[in-house]
């Protein structure tokens, strides 16, 4: 959904600061004559629920006339013809309504639990990032981009290069040193 930022002021004591509040546009997704034309799930969802919604109370209605014309009825066959038509066409309404509006609770738990797990995932991506950046920044330098030469070697490195990795004896490159060249591998 995308969203309008609004800025509102605060409190009176809090003049300074602002608070950005959002609201959603007109012509957002999710609005509009038809919110639900890309979204098949919830479609789904939606259709199983009014189903079921209608199924179920029709099918107790039915059950409901039926016994109601076998009850005003002296005649026994009669009678069979009203259990038939009003019971077992009212308790297949009321069943199949039943098993729809419970899909419709399932197609809703799948939804969620798809939710659930997209924000998750994208939470841990955030929180990876944030992790990797702070373990790679030492007092806000970037300590993997700070040029070093191993050894007493004339190649100025990256400190993260594959080729210098494994050593231990690196040293921040001076202004002391000499003519030094540039690695071809991580080119600082």
């Amino acid at each position: 959904m995308t969203t309008i930022q609004t800025s509102v002021p605060a409190a009176p004591q809090q003049a300074g600061q602002q608070l950005t509040v959002g609201l959603p546009r007109a012509g957002s997704r999710g609005s509009g004559a038809a919110p639900l034309k890309d979204n098949h799930y919830q479609l789904l969802q939606l259709v199983l629920f009014w189903a079921g919604a209608i199924l179920l109370p029709l099918g107790l209605v039915v059950i409901v006339l039926g016994w109601y014309g076998a009850a005003n009825t002296p005649y026994q066959y009669d009678q069979l013809s009203y259990l038939v038509s009003g019971g077992l066409l009212g308790l297949g309404l009321t069943f199949t309504g039943g098993f729809l509006y419970f899909g419709a609770w399932l197609a809703r738990l799948a939804a969620d639990a798809k939710e659930s797990q997209r924000r998750l995932a994208d939470t841990l991506l955030v929180l990876a990032d944030v992790t990797s950046r702070a373990a790679s920044t030492s007092d806000g330098v970037d300590v993997s981009a700070l040029p070093v030469t191993a050894g007493e070697g004339t190649t100025i490195h990256r400190r993260d290069c594959p080729l210098i990795a494994h050593r231990s004896d690196l040293h921040p490159v001076g202004e002391a040193n000499g003519h030094l060249t540039a690695c071809r591998v991580c080119r600082p």
